[in-house]
Protein backbone atom coordinates (compact mmCIF):
# COMPACT_ATOMS: atom_id res chain seq x y z
CA UNK A 1 0.00 0.00 0.00
CA UNK A 2 0.86 3.86 -0.74
CA UNK A 3 2.44 5.21 2.56
CA UNK A 4 0.78 8.39 1.77
CA UNK A 5 -2.26 6.34 1.18
CA UNK A 6 -2.25 4.59 4.47
CA UNK A 7 -1.65 7.84 6.71
CA UNK A 8 -4.22 9.57 4.93
CA UNK A 9 -6.48 6.58 5.72
CA UNK A 10 -4.90 6.57 9.18
CA UNK A 11 -6.06 10.38 9.87
CA UNK A 12 -9.67 9.92 8.48
CA UNK A 13 -9.96 6.99 10.87
CA UNK A 14 -8.51 9.53 14.16
CA UNK A 15 -10.41 11.90 12.61
CA UNK A 16 -13.77 9.80 13.03
CA UNK A 17 -13.11 8.71 16.86
CA UNK A 18 -14.62 10.58 19.71
CA UNK A 19 -11.72 12.78 21.45
CA UNK A 20 -12.32 10.76 24.47
CA UNK A 21 -11.03 7.69 22.80
CA UNK A 22 -7.84 9.15 21.54
CA UNK A 23 -4.96 7.32 23.47
CA UNK A 24 -1.22 8.41 23.74
CA UNK A 25 0.98 5.01 23.56
CA UNK A 26 3.06 4.57 26.53
CA UNK A 27 6.01 1.55 26.70
CA UNK A 28 6.04 -0.23 29.75
CA UNK A 29 9.73 -2.37 29.63
CA UNK A 30 9.69 -4.85 32.53
CA UNK A 31 12.78 -6.16 33.53
CA UNK A 32 11.87 -9.33 35.44
CA UNK A 33 13.12 -12.98 36.62
CA UNK A 34 11.90 -16.00 38.00
CA UNK A 35 15.09 -16.35 39.76
CA UNK A 36 13.92 -13.09 41.62
CA UNK A 37 11.52 -13.32 44.81
CA UNK A 38 10.03 -10.34 44.53
CA UNK A 39 9.84 -10.05 40.63
CA UNK A 40 6.25 -12.38 41.04
CA UNK A 41 4.59 -9.41 42.01
CA UNK A 42 5.80 -6.85 39.20
CA UNK A 43 4.46 -9.41 36.77
CA UNK A 44 0.84 -9.64 38.27
CA UNK A 45 1.36 -5.42 38.08
CA UNK A 46 2.48 -5.20 34.71
CA UNK A 47 -0.42 -8.06 33.49
CA UNK A 48 -3.02 -5.84 35.00
CA UNK A 49 -1.45 -2.88 33.27
CA UNK A 50 -2.41 -4.82 30.04
CA UNK A 51 -5.68 -6.36 31.10
CA UNK A 52 -7.41 -3.16 32.19
CA UNK A 53 -5.59 -0.05 30.65
CA UNK A 54 -6.14 2.11 33.69
CA UNK A 55 -4.61 5.09 32.99
CA UNK A 56 -7.00 7.62 30.92
CA UNK A 57 -5.64 8.41 27.84
CA UNK A 58 -3.11 6.03 27.63
CA UNK A 59 -3.01 3.10 25.41
CA UNK A 60 -0.19 1.03 27.46
CA UNK A 61 1.96 -1.33 25.33
CA UNK A 62 3.79 -3.91 27.55
CA UNK A 63 7.12 -5.66 27.88
CA UNK A 64 8.46 -8.52 29.92
CA UNK A 65 12.22 -8.53 29.63
CA UNK A 66 14.19 -11.22 31.57
CA UNK A 67 17.48 -10.98 32.95
CA UNK A 68 19.67 -13.73 33.10
CA UNK A 69 21.78 -12.48 35.82
CA UNK A 70 20.06 -14.38 39.00
CA UNK A 71 20.19 -17.97 36.82
CA UNK A 72 22.84 -18.96 39.67
CA UNK A 73 20.62 -19.23 42.77
CA UNK A 74 19.01 -22.65 41.67
CA UNK A 75 16.86 -21.91 38.70
CA UNK A 76 17.54 -21.03 35.27
CA UNK A 77 14.63 -18.79 34.02
CA UNK A 78 13.33 -20.25 30.45
CA UNK A 79 12.83 -16.65 29.36
CA UNK A 80 16.19 -15.05 30.46
CA UNK A 81 18.58 -13.90 27.82
CA UNK A 82 21.63 -11.81 27.64
CA UNK A 83 20.12 -9.82 25.65
CA UNK A 84 17.69 -7.86 27.96
CA UNK A 85 20.37 -7.95 30.49
CA UNK A 86 22.41 -5.90 28.50
CA UNK A 87 19.55 -3.82 27.29
CA UNK A 88 18.58 -3.61 30.93
CA UNK A 89 22.49 -1.89 31.42
CA UNK A 90 21.89 0.79 28.53
CA UNK A 91 19.28 2.34 30.62
CA UNK A 92 21.92 1.91 34.02
CA UNK A 93 23.93 3.93 32.10
CA UNK A 94 21.21 6.68 29.98
CA UNK A 95 19.35 6.93 33.75
CA UNK A 96 22.53 7.13 35.63
CA UNK A 97 21.41 4.68 38.29
CA UNK A 98 24.30 2.88 40.16
CA UNK A 99 23.15 -0.78 39.08
CA UNK A 100 20.74 -2.97 37.32
CA UNK A 101 17.89 -4.40 39.71
CA UNK A 102 14.49 -6.40 39.41
CA UNK A 103 12.06 -5.95 39.03
CA UNK A 104 12.70 -2.39 37.23
CA UNK A 105 9.91 -0.83 34.72
CA UNK A 106 11.01 1.36 32.60
CA UNK A 107 8.54 3.77 31.23
CA UNK A 108 9.12 5.28 27.10
CA UNK A 109 12.73 5.05 28.56
CA UNK A 110 12.94 7.70 30.54
CA UNK A 111 11.61 7.12 33.85
CA UNK A 112 12.37 4.04 36.15
CA UNK A 113 10.69 2.72 39.17
CA UNK A 114 10.51 -0.66 41.12
CA UNK A 115 8.57 -2.81 38.91
CA UNK A 116 5.66 -3.24 41.60
CA UNK A 117 5.17 0.43 42.36
CA UNK A 118 1.75 1.01 40.97
CA UNK A 119 1.27 4.25 41.91
CA UNK A 120 4.28 5.27 41.04
CA UNK A 121 3.77 3.95 37.73
CA UNK A 122 0.88 5.66 36.88
CA UNK A 123 2.26 9.08 37.66
CA UNK A 124 4.96 8.30 35.53
CA UNK A 125 2.40 7.24 32.65
CA UNK A 126 -0.01 10.52 33.32
CA UNK A 127 3.59 12.60 32.78
CA UNK A 128 3.84 10.53 29.69
CA UNK A 129 1.14 10.71 27.55
CA UNK A 130 1.49 14.59 27.74
CA UNK A 131 4.37 14.23 25.02
CA UNK A 132 3.29 14.13 21.63
CA UNK A 133 4.12 10.42 20.27
CA UNK A 134 5.49 10.00 16.51
CA UNK A 135 2.77 7.61 15.03
CA UNK A 136 3.65 3.84 14.40
CA UNK A 137 1.03 2.37 11.75
CA UNK A 138 1.53 -1.68 11.74
CA UNK A 139 -0.33 -3.39 9.66
CA UNK A 140 -1.02 -6.73 7.80
CA UNK A 141 0.41 -8.78 10.39
CA UNK A 142 0.12 -12.56 9.80
CA UNK A 143 2.06 -15.69 10.90
CA UNK A 144 3.12 -18.00 8.39
CA UNK A 145 4.67 -21.35 9.48
CA UNK A 146 7.77 -20.08 11.42
CA UNK A 147 7.37 -16.45 10.25
CA UNK A 148 5.89 -13.40 10.91
CA UNK A 149 5.34 -11.05 8.08
CA UNK A 150 4.19 -7.32 9.20
CA UNK A 151 3.62 -4.12 7.61
CA UNK A 152 5.79 -1.27 9.35
CA UNK A 153 5.02 2.91 8.45
CA UNK A 154 6.48 5.26 9.78
CA UNK A 155 5.99 8.74 8.31
CA UNK A 156 8.32 11.05 10.21
CA UNK A 157 10.96 11.00 13.09
CA UNK A 158 13.86 12.70 13.85
CA UNK A 159 16.32 11.17 10.88
CA UNK A 160 18.50 8.40 12.38
CA UNK A 161 16.10 7.36 14.96
CA UNK A 162 16.44 4.08 15.21
CA UNK A 163 13.88 1.62 15.25
CA UNK A 164 13.06 -2.09 16.96
CA UNK A 165 10.75 -4.56 16.62
CA UNK A 166 9.73 -7.14 19.25
CA UNK A 167 7.88 -10.79 19.20
CA UNK A 168 6.49 -11.81 22.34
CA UNK A 169 4.42 -14.25 23.71
CA UNK A 170 0.63 -13.47 25.03
CA UNK A 171 0.85 -15.11 27.85
CA UNK A 172 3.05 -17.90 29.21
CA UNK A 173 2.05 -19.44 32.88
CA UNK A 174 5.41 -21.42 34.11
CA UNK A 175 6.05 -23.90 37.22
CA UNK A 176 8.94 -22.65 39.01
CA UNK A 177 11.16 -25.92 40.82
CA UNK A 178 13.58 -24.56 42.20
CA UNK A 179 15.22 -21.47 43.60
CA UNK A 180 13.99 -18.05 45.54
CA UNK A 181 10.37 -18.95 43.76
CA UNK A 182 10.82 -22.83 44.12
CA UNK A 183 7.08 -24.86 44.25
CA UNK A 184 5.19 -21.21 42.74
CA UNK A 185 3.39 -21.19 39.67
CA UNK A 186 3.85 -17.37 37.59
CA UNK A 187 2.26 -16.32 34.76
CA UNK A 188 3.87 -14.05 32.82
CA UNK A 189 2.38 -11.69 30.12
CA UNK A 190 4.19 -10.24 26.38
CA UNK A 191 6.93 -12.20 27.29
CA UNK A 192 10.06 -11.24 24.87
CA UNK A 193 11.22 -13.99 22.82
CA UNK A 194 12.88 -11.73 19.97
CA UNK A 195 14.10 -7.76 19.80
CA UNK A 196 16.27 -6.73 17.22
CA UNK A 197 17.16 -3.20 15.54
CA UNK A 198 15.35 -2.95 12.28
CA UNK A 199 16.66 -0.07 10.84
CA UNK A 200 16.76 4.00 11.21
CA UNK A 201 13.87 6.70 10.21
CA UNK A 202 15.14 8.38 6.84
CA UNK A 203 14.22 12.02 5.56
CA UNK A 204 11.04 10.74 4.39
CA UNK A 205 10.03 8.32 6.81
CA UNK A 206 10.36 4.71 7.03
CA UNK A 207 8.42 2.05 5.03
CA UNK A 208 9.03 -1.36 4.97
CA UNK A 209 7.50 -5.26 5.18
CA UNK A 210 9.03 -7.12 8.14
CA UNK A 211 9.90 -11.01 7.73
CA UNK A 212 10.92 -12.25 11.47
CA UNK A 213 11.33 -15.98 12.62
CA UNK A 214 9.34 -17.23 15.45
CA UNK A 215 10.47 -20.29 17.48
CA UNK A 216 8.37 -23.44 16.20
CA UNK A 217 5.67 -24.20 18.77
CA UNK A 218 5.66 -20.72 20.17
CA UNK A 219 2.68 -18.74 20.10
CA UNK A 220 -0.16 -20.96 22.20
CA UNK A 221 -1.84 -18.38 23.72
CA UNK A 222 -1.15 -15.59 20.44
CA UNK A 223 2.04 -13.29 20.06
CA UNK A 224 1.81 -9.93 19.19
CA UNK A 225 4.83 -7.91 17.39
CA UNK A 226 5.85 -4.35 19.21
CA UNK A 227 7.44 -1.66 16.91
CA UNK A 228 9.48 1.39 18.84
CA UNK A 229 11.29 4.39 18.35
CA UNK A 230 14.61 5.06 19.89
CA UNK A 231 15.27 9.06 19.62
CA UNK A 232 19.06 8.13 19.69
CA UNK A 233 20.65 11.28 21.17
CA UNK A 234 18.01 10.74 24.35
CA UNK A 235 17.55 7.47 24.55
CA UNK A 236 13.59 8.54 24.94
CA UNK A 237 11.05 5.95 23.41
CA UNK A 238 9.11 8.27 20.91
CA UNK A 239 6.50 6.58 18.95
CA UNK A 240 5.61 2.70 19.87
CA UNK A 241 2.89 0.60 18.47
CA UNK A 242 1.82 -3.46 18.79
CA UNK A 243 -0.18 -5.94 16.69
CA UNK A 244 -1.67 -9.01 18.03
CA UNK A 245 -1.11 -12.26 15.84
Amino acid sequence: MNLLKIFFTASLFAASLPATEARTPVLLELFTSEGCSSCPSADRLLESFDRTQPVPGADLIVLSEHVDYWNGLGWKDPFSSQQFTNRQNVYVRQLHLNSAYTPQLVIDGRKELVGNDSAGAKVAIEKAIQRTKIPVILSDGKREGNQIHIQVDIQSAKPGSEIFAAIAENRITSHVARGENGGRTLNHVAVVTSLSSIGTVGKEGFSRTLDMPVQAGSGANGLRVVVFVRDRASGDIVGVSQQKI
